[in-house]
């Protein structure tokens, strides 16, 4: 089976194949914006209504907003970005340039966007000129290869990074037994949990969506960006074969003959060597009909994003797979119930599906020695570009945050001191310098008051204005609502609004903060999904480390 044969699945309204979204994205190629004719078109061609391609296009970074010039750049706005230059890289960015964020020169000649995150927050700030990676402090700079450094007893995630272990080993063993049972009994038994964030057994996930009916989908998840996490880039442009090697062992123990691999548009070489991946493996007989003469039949199809943090969430994904607006949807029904088309679909991002083959090949219990009691296993952690030694290293759950900062990331770069440590991206929180003694553990992290989420860790230094911070979370929230609900709706914006009156000679901060977090209450309350009600818990963090700089008590 061709790429191409993709095109025969159905794209009546909601049903599978994402080609809204290719459309789109190729009439911006063609002429630089989504203008009504295409909108027409694009409806007609889909069978769609207007309204609901109009929707679609208005929502999605990459489609909305004014017209994109032949050279378009995206500069990072990221919290790695921001702690390295307070934000001045943009500015910089903008004048020389001649636009500003969200413009397009009035001759067509150069647009610039802002977005969260590039993925080099390892060496940030960052840039995107076209598909060209930027970095440094004048964004001149060629970006370089994430490094990636095991710090576990066994590499499981880096196996194929080390050399250790090739892709597609596993994959043909498992079909040649026929015993699907045998991969969720090994993923069972290795007790892994999503690294997406949310911690779900992975193997409690897999038998509830192989107990719907058929047909049945798996989706790798590509397009969790959290700014400061650049795990998931690494290994879709590192070991791509890998990850679809996870999701095709996910489809065999489900009993799923169609795949897709969701990819962050900001990520335009991960996309491209996952493409590539899914090509090669169609030629070497993993997928497709008949995989080495099993008669299982199973294919992937690769779908680029479009530009939006919360398609990350597992249902607003979903949406985006099937070219609708990528807001989040109540649950129940989960997905293993009704997801793509309305079928069972089993959603693992991909950091979760690149531990599958070697949980497979060396059982479930030698992954479960690893780590710690109750949360075993090995986690891909992100150090941000102002540590000596940034990069991905993977650990083994358990380990402390100390060992992580000082011995594998080495501390901070010269003339720097850490003021706060980011966990987790923007929906995580912050830690001050005397709690790096906690264990990377899910558990210990909530009780602390932040979230483990991808795993990225951004060191903040004490020139970053606490200020300015909370403003940069406020902001980031705001952007990034996806808007379903009122609460992270409105309380984002409301947000906003109380952030920038903190500073101000005059001001009652106090006051400020206590109105501050009133409304975090009911953002976490209320909200939808886990975006809406992990915002406020962020806030919150942030401003106990820097309670007594945000109300001028000092440091």
């Amino acid at each position: 089976m061709t790429r191409d044969a993709f095109a025969e699945w159905p794209v009546r309204f909601g049903r599978p194949g994402a080609l809204v979204l290719e459309r789109l994205a190729r009439a911006r190629a063609d002429h630089g914006s989504v203008g009504p004719e295409d909108l027409d078109r694009i409806a007609r061609e889909a069978g769609w209504p207007v309204a609901a391609v109009t929707g679609t296009a208005s929502f999605y970074a990459d489609f909305a907003g004014g017209r994109r010039g032949r050279r378009h750049v995206r500069v990072c706005e990221g919290t790695s970005c921001f702690a390295t230059t307070r934000g001045r890289h943009a500015e910089r960015l903008e004048a020389a340039l001649g636009v500003r964020r969200g413009e397009c020169a009035a001759d067509g000649s150069v647009s610039l966007q802002g977005v969260y995150c590039l993925g080099f927050c390892y060496a940030s700030p960052a840039a995107m000129d076209g598909t060209t990676p930027r970095v440094g402090p004048v964004l001149g700079e060629p970006a370089p290869e994430i490094p990636y450094r095991n710090a576990a007893r066994r590499a499981v995630l880096g196996a194929g990074l080390t050399g250790e272990e090739e892709a597609w080993r596993v994959w043909p063993r498992v079909l040649a037994d026929g015993s699907p049972e045998r991969v969720l009994a090994e993923v069972a038994g290795a007790g892994l949990r999503g690294r997406g964030g949310a911690a779900f057994p992975a193997a409690d996930k897999w038998s509830a969506g192989a107990r719907g009916p058929a047909p049945r989908y798996v989706v790798a998840n590509g397009d969790e960006g959290d700014p400061g996490s650049f795990a998931d880039r690494l290994l879709m442009e590192r070991d791509p074969h890998r990850v679809l090697e996870g999701l095709a062992l996910t489809a065999l123990a489900v009993d799923a003959r169609k795949g897709f691999v969701l990819v962050r548009s900001e990520y335009p070489a991960a996309v491209e060597r996952m493409r590539a991946a899914v090509d090669e493996a169609r030629e070497a007989g993993h997928l497709g009909a008949d995989a080495h003469g099993s008669g299982f039949d199973f294919d992937v199809r690769v779908v680029e994003g479009a530009g939006s943090y919360v398609a990350g969430e597992e249902t607003a994904l979903l949406r985006a797979l099937q070219g609708l607006r990528g807001g989040v949807r109540p649950r129940p029904p989960y997905p293993t119930e009704r997801g793509v088309a309305g079928r069972p679909t089993v959603v693992n991002n991909v950091e979760t599906l690149a531990a599958v083959p070697w949980i497979v090949r060396h059982g479930g219990a030698a992954y479960a020695e690893l780590g710690a009691p109750g949360e075993g296993g090995t986690k891909l952690v992100c150090l941000s570009e102002r540590f000596r030694r940034p990069g991905v290293y993977e650990v083994e759950f358990g380990a402390s945050l100390r060992f992580v900062v000082e011995e594998l990331g080495e501390g901070l770069r010269d003339g720097h001191t850490l003021r706060a440590l980011q966990v987790g991206g923007p929906l995580g929180g912050f830690l001050g310098p005397r709690e790096l003694d906690l264990p990377l553990r899910t558990e210990a992290l909530a009780r602390a008051g932040v979230a483990l989420g991808h795993g990225s860790l951004v060191a903040v230094d004490t020139g970053v204005p606490p200020d300015a911070l909370l403003r940069h979370t406020w902001t980031f929230a705001a952007s990034e609502s996806c808007g379903a609900c009122v609460p992270c709706r409105v309380g984002t914006r409301r947000g906003l609004e109380l952030a920038e009156r903190i500073g101000g000679a005059a001001e009652d901060v106090d006051g400020v903060l206590a109105e501050q977090d009133r409304l975090a209450e009911v953002m976490a309350v209320g909200s939808l999904c886990a975006f809406g009600r992990g915002v406020p818990g962020a806030v919150r963090s942030l401003v106990r480390v820097y309670h007594d700089e945000l109300t001028g008590g000092g440091a």
